[in-house]
This record gives structure tokens, sequence and C-alpha cells, in this order.
């Protein structure tokens, strides 16, 4: 049984130690904290932002786990991709949303836990779990870009678009290609990677909480 578990658990290790690595010390701009001024900046930028960003890139990778179990399951991150986009509109329209760092952090957490669970939730509140994932995770994606001119800005979220909607539906086929199990009972590895994103949604919490405190 231990020897069966242990490449499990070295999967949920590797998963978490790739999101962690795949971000230096949180940093959460692709142009070194520079605002974009051209179009290839802001598309460079929005495509790279969500990627050097633990928390955002764990949430990624959570919304494609918790998409996999479903058969129509390849919409769920299209809610994911619209809030997001709103939410970045709320930044710009200079919308106030206080903690904006913890939210991020906490919605990584319980996309974890929904990625973890055995038993799937209803569509619905995956749903509008992303929803609200999306337009927190899009109002902190929308701070780098606030000031910038038309033509970076359309180009930054056409970035955030692409990418985002590559990395959720390719995790969520890869998640089904793998899956020995009927969607809505997901694998004891593919419920470990969960375990890996909601690990680094607490890690992000502690820290953002760290600066707040």
């Amino acid at each position: 049984m231990t020897a069966r578990l242990l490449p499990q658990t070295r999967f949920a290790t590797l998963t978490l130690a790739g999101l962690v690595a795949a971000t230096p010390a949180l940093a959460h701009h692709a142009m070194d904290g520079q605002m974009p001024s051209t179009f290839v900046q802001g598309l460079l930028s929005g495509l790279a932002h969500p990627v050097i960003g633990l928390d955002h890139l764990a949430a990624l990778l959570g919304v494609g786990l918790v998409s996999s179990r479903f058969a129509r399951g390849l919409t769920l991150p299209a809610f994911w991709i619209v809030a997001m986009a709103a939410g970045i509109g709320l930044h710009l329209a200079s919308a106030n949303l206080p903690y904006a760092e913890l939210l991020v952090a906490l919605s990584v957490v319980v996309i974890g836990v929904a990625a973890t669970v055995r038993t799937t939730l209803p569509y619905a509140a995956i749903a509008a779990l992303f929803a609200i994932g999306g337009a927190v995770h899009g109002y902190a994606l929308g701070e780098s870009i606030v000031g910038a001119e038309s033509t970076p800005l359309a180009a930054y979220l056409a970035g955030l678009v692409v990418v985002q909607t590559a990395l959720t539906t390719g995790i969520a086929f890869a998640a089904r290609r793998f899956a020995k199990a009927p969607l809505q009972a997901p694998s004891l590895r593919l419920r470990l990677a969960g375990l890996a994103v909601a690990l680094a949604g607490a890690a992000t919490f502690a820290l953002a909480l760290s600066t707040v405190a």
C-alpha cells in the first residue's frame, strides 16, 4: 500500500514544487514592474503575468483539474475568463477591493479544495466559484496595467485571455486523458494535485497576511 501511494505523493510534491519554482518571490510583473507602452509589451505582459505568479498559476491549474470532472467541463473556464476581464475593468474603473491579495490566495485554497474532495460539487456551484475567483484575480492582474494607453491595454487583456484559456482547457484535457476513473470520481493522483494547489494557496495567503499585519 505504501509503495503504491509513493508515486502519487511524489506527483503532488512535484506539482507543488513546479508551482513554487514558476515564480521567484511571488513576482507579479512580467516587465520588471514597468508599464507596458507598446502592443508587443502589452501582449507579452498579458501572456506572462498569470504564469509568473504562484497564486494565479495555481488557480489556473485548479480550474483545469476541477473542470476535467464534468461532461461539460470545458465550458467552465469561460466563467473564469469572462469574470477575470470584468475584474480588470473594475480595477481600471478605480473600484476598491480591500485585501485583494488575501482574497486571491483564499480563492486558490477554495479551488484547490474543490479539486481535492472525492465528491464533485454541482456545476452551478463551480461556475459561481470560478466567476468569483476570476473576478478577484482579474482585479489583482489589473494593477500592472492601470494608466496604460489603450493599445497595450487591449494587447494585455488579449494575452491574459489567450494564456488562461490555453492553460485551463489544456490541463482539463490532460487530466481527462490520464484519469483512470469516471469523470466525477477523480483518481488519487488528480486529487493530490488539487491538494498541491490548496497548499500553494495557503502559502500565498500566509505571505499576504504577513504583509497586511
